[in-house]
Formats: C-alpha cells, structure tokens, sequence
C-alpha cells in the first residue's frame, strides 16, 4: 500500500491529483511488472473523499461543489454537534473510493477523466491510500 499526503487549503475544494495518481501507479507498474490488474483508491477521512470526472474544464469541478452546497447547506440545523455535518453528508455523497483499470502495463482513464481529492472540512492535511493489486506478463 502507498500513502500520498494531500494537504488542502480551503474549506471545500476538489485537488486535481491524476498526475501524481498516474506517476505513482506507473512506477508500480514497472516495479511489479504488473500488466493487468486494478487499482484502488481509499481516502480514510469522514469529511473528505475522491471520485473521477471531467478535468479539463474547471467549471466542471465548480458546478459539483456548487451543487452539493445547494442540496447540503453548512447552515442548516444539524444534529451532528461539532458543526461540521455537512461535510460527512457531503464525503458520504461523493464516496471515499474509486477502482481503476490496469491493462497492457497501463492505467486506464478515459479521455476526460480526472482523478479528484475531494474536500469538505479544510483546510487539512489528509492521507490517499493507493492499493495496487496485479499480475505479471
């Protein structure tokens, strides 16, 4: 298992992490000789998540957040006491996995996907768990 630290700097924000995803995945494929196989990603925080979408128009990532917002308002009366029920609401809405594809030594993404980390209680320093699981050519 790798760790990537993320640290995050607002109260709400989804991190591009695709390129450091990719670099770290690769270099396990290449360690391992990996050739198919699948890849998780688990983010072990209640208030923070990951998920895969469009990465090549920001306002993708804002409409998201935009509407997550709407539906789960961070003033609504909660029962959750440490003012923070929103975000839980919200990383259980988003999720705090995603599996990805291995296939011919390489990580399947589609054309428009990105790799988020998805924040809802920052700013943090958090942790992304990478799980490769594989076998050889």
């Amino acid at each position: 298992m790798i760790e990537i630290n993320i640290t995050t700097k607002n109260k709400q924000e989804f991190i591009d992490i695709t390129e450091k995803v990719i670099n770290t995945i690769e270099n396990e494929i290449q360690k391992n000789n990996i050739s198919e196989g699948i890849v998780v990603l688990y983010v072990p925080h209640t208030t923070a998540g990951c998920l895969i979408n469009e990465n090549s128009d920001p306002a993708v990532k804002k409409d998201i957040i935009e509407f997550l917002e709407s539906q789960v308002p961070k003033d609504k009366k909660y029962h959750h006491l440490e003012g923070n029920a929103d975000a839980h609401i919200k990383s259980s809405i988003v999720g705090n996995s995603v599996t990805l594809i291995i296939s011919n030594r390489k990580l399947i993404l589609g054309s428009w996907q990105g790799i988020f980390f998805c924040e809802f209680d920052g700013p943090r320093t958090r942790k992304l768990l990478i799980q490769v699981i594989g076998k050889g050519t």
